[in-house]
């Protein structure tokens, strides 16, 4: 099948997508991606909805701004979409099936309680193609994580890896990494903060949406004591499967720095917590493979190379595209999605046993 991959994630950067041609299992076949910034506006109402989406007690509810945040956010993958496939001169009766991750604004699994904003069936309205959404909400409500979902794509690509075990990084607004075995198998969970906190930080103290190229980590120093602090979290010690909400961790702590000392002690915050994380696997990976936004960052790269204990490599490096993977898997999840295929696993999410999820949006006739 050929299908679209659509990712909007928590560092509200965003539309990344990707096509993908795939059986939803060996066959991986990639082909073009492109990313669709965010503009300011667009960004600020997402952070609206974040903050509203924080009282939420029932995953349906849309009070406040989240409806018409909802309704935005669906039309604004609608135009990623069309200016994807015009940019690529493809056509949209090509596309069997898109994969629409939504956004994110609650997610609490304690609670069985996940919120992804996005309207699956006015998308697949507009379109005029299938939409398969909400792939996270069958795994929480059978008392799953309901993240991370990328790593069955993950072992995917790692066909072509020698490395065993081996470990993908990804490091958006929250970074999680995909453990897998020398048999093929698959460990997962959130690490702890990726860009997001660095992002926040850059955004009150700078007015940048976010620390470009590390520059103002490197300049700064790591306040030990306070990152000690940010380490004491149980999440560190508690054992995987877990996952995170984007605004889980408290930065107060950092509060008291300089602009260039806080950005240091939270970059250094984000690696570190991938290098906690290396104690909570079977093996020790022979090889970590870095994708997502925070690969970007050479404070941050250099940081966990000197905290793992094996080489750190980016996508690049092993033939992927470190900022399209995610929106690939999420093409790869759909097709999954569609042909009845698990895409949660008790060793990624916690599920019972594996599950397949998602809600097909047919369009009209």
């Amino acid at each position: 099948m050929t299908a679209l991959g659509l990712m909007s994630g928590t560092s509200l950067d965003g539309i990344d997508v990707a096509l993908l041609v795939t059986d939803g299992e060996d066959l991986v076949e990639r082909g073009p991606a492109a990313t669709y910034p965010y503009r300011p506006d667009q960004q600020a109402l997402l952070h609206d909805a974040l903050r509203e989406a924080a009282a939420l007690q029932r995953r349906e509810a849309r009070p406040g701004i989240l409806a018409a945040a909802e309704e935005a956010l669906t039309d604004w993958h609608a135009e990623a979409v069309e200016r994807f496939i015009a940019a690529h001169g493809l056509a949209l009766k090509g596309i069997d099936a898109i994969g629409f991750h939504g956004q994110t604004v609650l997610h609490r699994p304690e609670r069985r309680l996940t919120v992804q904003l996005g309207l699956g069936q006015r998308l697949a309205r507009r379109l005029g193609r299938p939409v398969v959404y909400d792939m996270r909400a069958a795994d929480v409500a059978a008392g799953g994580q309901g993240a991370p979902l990328v790593p069955v794509y993950h072992r995917a690509l790692a066909a072509r890896l020698k490395e065993r075990p081996v470990a993908f990084l990804n490091i958006g607004g929250v970074a999680n990494m995909t453990w897998i075995g020398r048999a093929g198998e698959l460990v997962a969970f959130d690490t702890g903060p990726g860009n997001a906190l660095i992002n926040d930080w850059c955004e009150r103290h700078m007015d940048v949406s976010m620390d470009r190229d590390g520059a103002l980590a490197a300049s700064g120093k790591v306040d030990s004591a306070v990152l000690g602090q940010l380490l004491k979290s149980n999440f560190f010690s508690t054992a995987a499967p877990k996952s995170l909400d984007r605004n889980a961790f408290d930065a107060t702590l950092v509060d008291g720095l300089t602009p260039a000392d806080g950005a240091a002690t939270l970059t250094r915050f984000t690696a570190a917590a991938v290098a906690a994380s290396a104690a909570l696997v079977p093996e020790a990976p022979r090889l970590w493979v870095a994708c997502g936004g925070g690969r970007l960052n050479p404070t941050l790269m250099r940081d966990l190379r000197s905290l793992l204990q094996a080489p750190v490599i980016l996508a690049e490096e092993a033939g992927f595209n470190g900022d399209s993977m995610e929106a690939e898997a999420w093409a790869y999840l759909a097709v999954r999605c569609l042909r009845g295929l698990p895409i949660t696993f008790p060793g990624t999410t916690g599920a019972p046993q594996p599950l397949s999820g998602g809600r097909v949006a047919a369009p009209d006739p």
